[in-house]
């Protein structure tokens, strides 16, 4: 029987690990970087160890520490989550060689499926449908090329050892197949210490529908229903929900019979995922297995009534699945957002920064949240920038639809971009009402989706100048400490006839006038944080603060044609020199932050001036990267930021 646990994981999945395990009686035990030595997880557990280092590859990544974290520590299990290890055969082998539990499949079920292209392999024997592709040992470009030419473009690069999105990359024309093969082969390598990569041929308009198994030690296998994961942006899943909309009952049980041969080919054991396509006409194709608990398990958890933790740690212990196939619930409707910290409108660039604000509301019938930050919290560029999962569920989907929207419109974060807004649009948007679902969403609905910015109107000026006056903090005196002249919530008499506002927010400044008589923002929407006024408006959650005219005249702006750093991150490349000219849309800069590679490219023709930056550079957000000299037609209109792709 298990009594202890080390979580070698962090953030959100490590907090929702350590919830079921301490509510199981175990003792928990978490790990963390010198970054996360203050995080959420960490205070949940019992006990701490500290890994030390900052990057993945120095802490999370590394299998001595975990390991001698969890000896020393006394635990008695490892479960490792979702990412860095939790897919590795060869931590596997070195917790049980320790003589420790892993939470999760034997490692030779990993290694089976932890290679795509083995694993297609392993499934074309098994009778499972493939995606038409080229999953072989010869990794030279010009198998890749050959091979693409055969099946067709556009074609999918994907890496062989994991998945998220990293290393993955779609190439639409041979022109590109080059380069994509060695950006994908860099996030690869980062992302999983392994750079091999398989070319599938990349289907229009599918859907991303996959099927959640679990298997215990005693040869049961079963499926926990389907969900479907079909709206994601540059490959990584957004909103997932549970059941899939329109699937038939038929399909279902194909797939999940499907998948339940997939994973008895291969002597599996505990909770996976076998993904498929799904086509407009209904047929399913295999993608992959994750041989792990997936980011998305909570709304499954939802349309079951089961904990899928529990059913984990009690199946590593020996115990035999609870029920059986013909059990299995299917209740109602369940609906998952991610919230991650990143930007939108610079295509989905993740952010960095410090959470100056984070509230999470009460929660009502339905409604579920699984965080990993705290406000204060500083969201590195080291790790995957998602900040929590917020789930609803309801007896039909549009309930849990709406539950979710509500859950949505009511968290708070500032301090750092997200796309909660972005979320929002998504959920109300009347194809989504509809169901009309698979992998082009995002892209077909970019115009209502991804909103270009626009200059606030006078509305929104008059009601964050109502709101920062009846937020600023009043001083007390001590032998009155209950007067109602510090009371900023009712009348006020003695005002002047009407006062003025600087105000500042989106870039923009504004000197707003009041006149008497103002009406009292409604706090739910309006929260004040130190300096920083936080108001809702339009589903974004606007920063205001004031400013002083005489300073904002004397700020002087970056250079112009200078390229700064949009985040946090390292130079992984940099791919021009002093004195080169370049034109508009050119690759100048390949930074990588939060295990993807970002390309930072001119926006205007020009010379490269100076380069301010080297290969393997740590650089912060606002950096200037390289100096340009614009052509002179151009100079005027170009950005301080450059693009980022």
């Amino acid at each position: 029987m298990i009594t202890s646990l080390l979580v070698a994981n962090r953030g959100e999945i490590a907090c929702r690990v350590i919830r079921t395990a301490k509510a199981m009686g175990l003792t928990t035990v978490a790990v963390h970087s010198a970054v996360d030595h203050d995080a959420r997880h960490v205070h949940a557990a019992d006990r701490r160890v500290d890994l030390g280092g900052a990057k993945p590859a120095d802490s999370y990544l590394t299998i001595d520490k975990l390991i001698d974290a969890a000896l020393t520590s006394g635990a008695q299990a490892v479960h490792p989550g979702y990412g860095f290890l939790s897919e590795n055969a060869d931590f596997a082998r070195a917790v049980e060689a320790a003589g420790l539990i892993f939470i999760g499949p034997p490692a030779a079920a990993i290694e089976a499926m932890g290679s795509k292209s083995a694993a297609k392999a392993l499934m074309e024997q098994a009778g499972v449908p493939l995606v038409p592709g080229y999953h072989g040992a010869d990794q030279s470009p010009e198998s890749f090329r050959v091979a693409a030419q055969g099946i067709g473009y556009p074609v999918l690069l994907k890496a062989s050892a994991g998945g998220g999105g990293k290393g993955m990359k779609v190439v639409q024309h041979e022109a590109e197949l080059t380069d994509a093969l060695l950006s994908a082969r860099r996030e690869a390598q980062a992302a999983f210490g392994d750079d091999r990569l398989l070319l599938e041929k990349y289907l229009l308009k599918p859907r991303h529908v996959e099927i959640q198994i679990f298997a215990d030690q005693h040869g049961n296998c079963l499926y926990l229903h389907e969900r479907d994961c079909s709206i994601q942006r540059r490959h990584q899943k957004v909103v997932e929900e549970a059941p899939a909309p329109g699937l038939t009952d038929q399909t279902r049980r194909a797939m999940g019979e499907a998948a339940v041969r997939a994973a008895q080919a291969i002597g599996y054991v505990g909770a996976g995922t076998v993904e498929f396509l799904l086509d407009e006409r209904g047929e399913f194709f295999f993608m992959e297995m994750n041989t792990r608990l997936q980011v998305e398990h909570p709304v499954t958890e939802a349309i079951t009534g089961l904990d899928l933790v529990a059913w984990q740690i009690r199946v590593a212990g020996g115990e035999p699945l609870p029920i059986s196939q013909s059990q299995v619930p299917l209740l109602g409707h369940a609906i998952e957002v991610r919230l991650y910290a990143e930007d939108p409108d610079q295509d989905f660039l993740p952010a960095s920064g410090r959470l100056d604000l984070y509230r999470e509301p009460a929660l009502t019938a339905g409604q579920r949240i699984d965080s990993g930050v705290n406000e204060g919290d500083l969201i590195s560029p080291f790790y995957d920038p998602m900040l929590g999962k917020l789930v609803a569920w309801g007896e039909n989907r549009e309930q849990a639809r709406l539950r979710l929207l509500d859950l949505l419109r009511k968290t708070f974060v500032g301090g750092v971009r997200t796309n909660r807004a972005f979320l929002c649009r998504i959920l109300e948007h009347p194809a989504f009402a509809a169901a009309e679902l698979d992998t082009d969403f995002i892209p077909r609905h970019a115009a209502h989706l991804l909103r270009p910015s626009s200059p606030l109107p006078d509305a929104f000026w008059q009601q964050a100048a109502i709101a920062f006056l009846h937020s600023e903090p009043t001083e007390r005196r001590a032998d009155d400490p209950d007067s109602p002249w510090a009371d900023r919530s009712g009348q006020r008499f003695g005002l002047p006839a009407s006062c003025r506002l600087h105000l500042h927010c989106n870039g923009e400044q504004r000197v707003v006038r009041l006149e008497p008589g103002l009406t009292v923002t409604d706090n739910r929407t309006a929260i004040r944080n130190g300096a920083t006024l936080y108001l809702s408006w339009d589903d974004e959650l606007l920063e205001v603060t004031r400013f002083d005219p005489i300073a904002a005249a004397d700020t002087r702006s970056q250079p112009e044609g200078g390229l700064i750093a949009p985040m946090n991150g390292s130079i992984v490349q940099v791919l021009v020199k002093p004195g080169q000219t370049v034109a508009a849309g050119t690759p100048l800069i390949v930074l990588e932050a939060m295990k993807m590679e970002h390309s930072i490219r001119a926006r205007q023709s020009g010379v490269v001036k100076q380069l301010c930056c080297s290969e393997g550079d740590m650089v912060s957000e606002g950096a200037v990267l390289v100096e340009m000299e614009l052509h002179s037609s151009l100079a005027g209109e170009a950005s301080e930021r450059g693009s980022v792709q």
